[in-house]
């Protein structure tokens, strides 16, 4: 068997831990070093391309529409993105470690076919909160996916991105009509609950992680209405 072979590593901000890049042959892995291990594999991401397929059906055909991508990821969403939306559709991925940007400009971005190479794309090198602070209409959908779920399980700090007042500047954040994408490893009803308390319309969809097999994903979509 072929072995795995490090790549790279970068310390998540805030004491977050310490993320490692991992390739086998065509297979890449990212895991969080210690007890929880890995994070995403190349070879599993079928619920990723179905958070901004949800996520973007609205505005396929809607002129100048702007989406933002929360967590890089390997580029899976934001790949998807791009490719659900029109040539008008500007697409920025906020990415608080700079060298995952940088592992997807190099070989880990030929997994989802160097999205970061088309000029739609845009990058927030950062928090994705700092892009809520203005609480003023950008962005006609806001795909998150920053961690395993809801509760912040690999970086503390991603809880509050979910808190009540954080939703209800990410709703302003939206135009009318707006959609924010939530990725989740597992369903929690507390935060459609949560949701549904900051305004939204909800809708909640279960997801494969792999071609239509494999483990369930959930998507919460919330409307601005």
């Amino acid at each position: 068997m072929i072995p795995w072979q490090l790549l790279g590593t970068a310390v998540i901000p805030n004491n977050g831990g310490e993320l490692r890049l991992m390739q086998r042959d065509k297979e890449f892995s990212i895991s969080l070093k210690g007890v929880r291990g890995e994070l995403m594999n190349s070879r599993v991401h079928s619920s990723e391309l179905a958070l901004a397929d949800l996520g973007c059906a609205h505005i396929a055909g809607v002129k100048n529409a702007a989406v933002l991508v929360g967590g890089m990821g390997m580029g899976f969403t934001l790949a998807a993105a791009l490719k659900a939306t029109n040539e008008s559709t500007k697409v920025t991925v906020a990415e608080l470690v700079p060298e995952v940007i940088e592992w997807n400009k190099g070989p880990l971005g030929e997994c989802a076919g160097y999205p970061l190479n088309n000029p739609r794309a845009l990058v927030h090198l950062g928090d994705v909160a700092e892009l809520f602070q203005d609480k003023k209409p950008a962005f006609n959908a806001i795909l998150l996916d920053v961690d395993n779920g809801p509760e912040g399980f690999t970086h503390a700090d991603n809880t509050s991105l979910y808190s009540m007042g954080s939703l209800q500047a990410i709703r302003s954040t939206l135009h009318k009509g707006g959609v924010l994408a939530v990725w989740s490893a597992w369903h929690d009803p507390a935060f459609t609950t949560q949701l549904k308390k900051a305004k939204f319309n909800v809708t909640v969809k279960t997801v494969r992680a792999h071609k239509g097999k494999g483990s369930k994903h959930t998507i919460y979509l919330g409307v601005k209405g």
